[in-house]
């Protein structure tokens, strides 16, 4: 494939001239890379290039090596092909994605030629966030999930985020020996994000390591979209703030996180013209903060129990979430 990735970058950027300058990072459980290519003689100076190979014979770093994990990771690299083929046009300056110069599929081999995000001013990347940081994420994922709002996911994943209960059954029997009561609620918690007015597109995978931020911190765009899907926006906020905060921070944060999200949501639909009852969406989203951050819990606690993330502040609002549901369970 060495050669007919040069063939492509030749073809789709009319360089004279292509050399790799260096694997940026390995895909998970060895299924490729992300390479940066120099152009000689092109518009741009530098694309990115996601290939994805996969292997023979997996090697999952926590010891998921099933046909399950393999086939949503071959799913994953196709959604991701049918987002920047199909969807990606429509994000603009406020939820800024790298431009897709070309794609190229055979079998279950995947070539994309993206543009490069640090050439065109995004160039940090960060380990943890300012503030200034923490309201730039927000606002990229509010102006995202305005602009996706009530879009069809055809070709994306019918529930986004990677760790989404029809896609997860073999964390979720482990999760029967670990926590039996929120096993038992994991398909409750799961509808009652679906059953949500407002769907949108969700990023899916929307950890502050899929951010690139501008010089000053004031702007980013985002990366990987390989779980994108319809889903209710918390999904997204939740994992972020659980992604770059602390346990305290993420109890003590939260109010003043969730105004700053909702404050860019509304500035999204006046920008973008759409005429939405933002009341009535903040109402319903709010009230799943709670449901989406345990939704996620209840994956991590199946796929990993002895997680860092798995935290008192998680099941606290996980026993919320369960007590709700049990009560609605006997009001019915």
């Amino acid at each position: 494939m060495k050669d007919t990735i040069a063939t492509i970058l030749i073809k789709c950027t009319q360089a004279r001239e292509v050399k790799a300058m260096g694997v940026l990072q390995k895909l998970w459980s060895g299924y490729g890379s992300i390479v940066r290519y120099r152009l000689v003689g092109a518009e741009l100076s530098s694309v990115i290039v996601k290939h994805v190979s996969p292997p023979t014979a997996s090697a999952h770093p926590r010891g998921w090596n099933t046909d399950i994990s393999h086939q949503r990771k071959l799913r994953s690299y196709a959604v991701e092909t049918a987002w920047y083929r199909d969807f990606a046009d429509q994000c603009d300056v406020n939820c800024r994605v790298p431009r897709c110069l070309d794609l190229f599929c055979a079998g279950e081999e995947v070539v994309m030629v993206l543009e490069d995000l640090d050439a065109a001013g995004f160039p940090i990347r960060k380990q943890s966030v300012s503030g200034t940081e923490l309201v730039a994420c927000l606002s990229w994922l509010a102006h995202f999930h305005a602009t996706f709002l009530g879009v069809s996911e055809a070709g994306l994943w019918p529930s986004g985020c990677y760790w989404h209960l029809e896609t997860r059954p073999d964390e979720l029997q482990v999760l029967a020996r670990e926590d039996p009561a929120l096993y038992a609620a994991a398909q409750a918690i799961d509808l009652k994000l679906k059953a949500s007015r407002y769907q949108t597109l969700v990023h899916g995978d929307a950890k502050l390591a899929n951010f690139c931020f501008s010089e000053d911190g004031r702007s980013v765009a985002a990366v990987d979209f390989q779980y994108v899907g319809r889903g209710c926006g918390m999904k997204d906020v939740v994992y972020f703030i659980g992604s770059c905060l602390s346990e305290d921070e993420c109890e003590r944060e939260e109010a003043p996180l969730l105004e700053q999200y909702f404050e860019a949501l509304r500035r999204a639909f006046v920008s973008q013209g759409k005429d939405v009852d933002v009341d009535a969406l903040e109402a319903d989203w709010r009230a799943l903060y709670p449901v989406a951050w345990t939704d996620f819990h209840r994956f991590l606690k199946g796929w990993s129990p002895g997680h860092w993330k798995i935290n008192t502040y998680s099941e606290q609002l996980a026993a919320s979430v369960l007590a709700e549901i049990q009560l609605e369970g006997r009001c019915k």
